[in-house]
């Protein structure tokens, strides 16, 4: 009979216990929902922002306050709004072009004996321009709502990172594709990194960011993201599209400035929140698809250089 009575009140304990667990599970649930509505609730419309936040009119909400912090800018990455794809899109891109540039040298580098310095420089320094261009966007939007002072430097990151991914692009592909016209190599690497200082200088140094100089700011970015046709011209008048796509990766390259031209032109028609305004605030407007396409066209590169790096060492891509 005690036996029963134990076994009774062990299982009543036991469902005590349980629903205590499941009221505690209950509270902070409701907790965390009264927290994300009132996270959306302090969130800005349109007609809310100050003048220097104004960019895109067709994203009517989910505009952080102004923060006057980096602290609290930085905290509300890991909150909801319009800004937050564009943070995570390119930190983790940030993060797994690190993280691939790592595991490609531990796994492809031992593959071949005439594997050099030369290769782990050039892909270096597509990775670096990678991490960088990822790098400062993602901290650009973090902070953009910081103050007009701190919002003007990280979009001076911005730019400064799609410089170093352009130039940092270039140079594998340059590398590969004239290995057997060294001349030629330097002479459009010294071109490419010259037009890249210049985009540099013109988006930091005050004096080139007055609206007098918007037409050559304009020229010199249209220059640097448009100076690969000459090379690759120059190498269509010599060899054919089937050896520069084995050399230099050439279709893959080919992919990437189309994946990039098509992101740009996406943003810059600001499709498709301008069919319907509002409904795209907080997920798939343009400069988030961008995003993406940056992304694509950045893998897109690395696939062709990858190809570009086997045929190199190949019996065939050694003979010049």
């Amino acid at each position: 009979m005690s036996d029963q009575h134990g076994a009774s009140g062990q299982g009543l304990r036991q469902r005590r216990q349980s629903n205590a667990a499941a009221a505690v599970e209950t509270l902070v649930g409701a907790a965390k929902e009264v927290e994300a509505k009132v996270e959306r609730a302090l969130l800005l419309v349109w007609d809310e922002l100050e003048d220097w936040r104004r960019d895109n009119a067709y994203i009517r909400g989910g505009y952080r306050p102004t923060s006057n912090s980096y602290r609290a800018s930085l905290a509300s990455v890991a909150s909801i709004h319009n800004e937050t794809v564009n943070i995570w899109s390119h930190l983790l891109g940030a993060v797994a072009f690190t993280v691939g540039g790592a595991l490609l040298h531990g796994l492809v580098a031992p593959r071949y004996e005439s594997a050099s310095g030369a290769d782990v420089l050039v892909f270096s320094c597509f990775f670096a321009g990678a991490f960088l261009c990822l790098g400062m966007s993602a901290t650009y939007h973090a902070i953009s709502n910081h103050s007009p002072d701190v919002a003007k430097w990280g979009n001076k990151l911005d730019y400064s990172g799609i410089v170093f991914l352009i130039v940092g692009s270039y140079v594998p592909t340059l590398y590969y594709g004239f290995f057997c016209h060294p001349a030629l190599m330097t002479l459009y690497l010294y071109m490419i990194c010259t037009l890249g200082a210049g985009c540099l200088v013109v988006s930091w140094f005050e004096h080139f960011r007055t609206p007098e100089w918007r037409p050559y700011r304009a020229m010199m970015f249209v220059a640097l993201g448009t100076s690969g046709v000459v090379p690759v011209v120059q190498a269509l008048l010599v060899e054919s599209f089937e050896v520069l796509h084995r050399r230099m990766g050439l279709g893959w390259v080919l992919l990437q400035g189309a994946l990039y031209i098509l992101g740009a032109f996406i943003y810059a028609i600001r499709w498709p929140e301008k069919l319907a305004p509002g409904r795209f605030d907080i997920w798939g407007s343009s400069h988030q698809i961008f995003h993406i396409f940056v992304l694509l066209a950045a893998a897109a590169h690395l696939y062709g250089q990858a190809k570009a790096f086997d045929y190199h060492h190949s019996s065939m891509g050694a003979k010049c």
